[in-house]
């Protein structure tokens, strides 16, 4: 069976559109006939070559997508043929199996435990959950990273109560999953930062109470203006070594905690003044948002049947996988909170 894909040959140049042959199920396998992935700003840095030496050239590209299940390999006990299934790349229950590796008119192909660029993947076990189907496959898609990152982040790591003051830094996906988590939460004021002026809009529809555009104002002053003294917690989900300075300026003293989910380029370091620290502020990374998703996902799932997480806003616009080198440059460029490619059909 052949499977068209789109390759990382050379960091920063396009994605190339190859034919893979699909290999033999191993143990802890799984066939997934994929029907949206999602496009991270992970993925874009990996691309761009943006996340150190690539020992792995060429592979398959994309960590979250939806689909269905088409043939599991022995010892797969997690899910059956026919079943419609989030994808992953944080790890829940079941085999975990490194990667595969196709064949293709260019060579061996590598691919980690999931992959989702591609219109038929192999994935280990342990990076799929049931997907209701009261959830459309396009929703799904955002599933398996940008809401559990940003959601996880507030409920999970930071543990966001009601009536404690929050500021999001970075509105793109994942932030605004995370503005969209501590209204459900009860945070108050909620406050969304950004330079981009059409994400702080959709930030106000997440349920953010104050927006500021850090193009035109001083981020940590305006938040000590709206909480004074400082917000209890700081999100920071751009990825900008700067701005995780800033939203440690930004929380109180005394208890004031600073959660850093955002992936800096390759390189580049955070330079904080302990000062901040000697305050009694807590500094804290995510891994993803510290998610079991076998306990987490159906959460997220449940909240969007009932209405009460809408992902509908972030994905203002679809791609085929043809197009999957502009949805990476209209990410990079801030034109899509979060750009979707739909799959060909079969």
């Amino acid at each position: 069976m052949k499977t068209l894909a789109a390759i990382l040959v050379t960091p920063g140049q396009p994605l190339q559109l190859t034919e893979l042959e699909v290999p033999v199920l191993r143990p802890g396998q799984v066939l997934v006939e994929i029907a949206y992935s999602g496009v991270c700003h992970t993925q874009l840095l990996e691309a761009r070559g943006d996340r150190g030496p690539d020992q792995y050239l060429p592979h398959c590209l994309g960590h979250e997508g939806s689909g269905t299940v088409l043939e599991v390999g022995p010892a797969v006990a997690k899910c059956r043929p026919g079943d419609r299934v989030i994808l992953s790349w944080m790890k829940g229950s079941g085999g975990d199996v490194p990667g595969t590796v196709y064949d293709s008119s260019i060579g061996k192909v590598n691919a980690g435990g999931l992959t989702t660029f591609q219109r038929h993947s192999v994935v280990s076990e342990n990076r799929i959950t049931p997907l209701p189907a009261a959830i459309p496959f396009r929703d799904a898609a955002l599933l398996g990273c940008a809401v559990p990152t940003g959601a996880g982040a507030v409920w999970n790591t930071a543990g966001v109560e009601p009536g404690q003051s929050v500021a999001v830094f970075g509105t793109g996906g994942i932030g605004l999953c995370a503005v969209a988590a501590a209204a459900s939460a009860g945070a108050d004021p909620l406050i969304a930062v950004d330079i981009n002026a059409d994400r702080l809009a959709l930030a106000r529809q997440f349920g953010a109470t104050v927006l500021i555009d850090a193009s035109q104002d001083d981020p940590v002053e305006q938040i000590r203006t709206a909480a004074a003294g400082g917000v209890d917690i700081a999100l920071e989900a751009c990825g900008n070594p700067h701005v995780m300075g800033q939203a440690l300026q930004a929380v109180r003293s005394r208890g004031g905690t600073v959660v850093v989910i955002g992936n800096a380029p390759y390189g580049e370091q955070l330079q904080i003044d302990p000062a901040q620290l000697n305050q009694g502020k807590r500094l804290l990374g995510t891994w993803g948002g510290d998610n079991d998703p076998d306990r987490d996902f159906p959460r997220y799932c449940e909240l969007l049947v009932a209405g009460k997480l809408n992902v509908q806003p972030l994905m203002t616009k679809t791609y085929g996988l043809e197009a999957i080198n502009e949805a990476l440059a209209d990410l990079q460029a801030g034109h899509v909170p979060r750009p979707v490619v739909e799959m060909p059909a079969t």
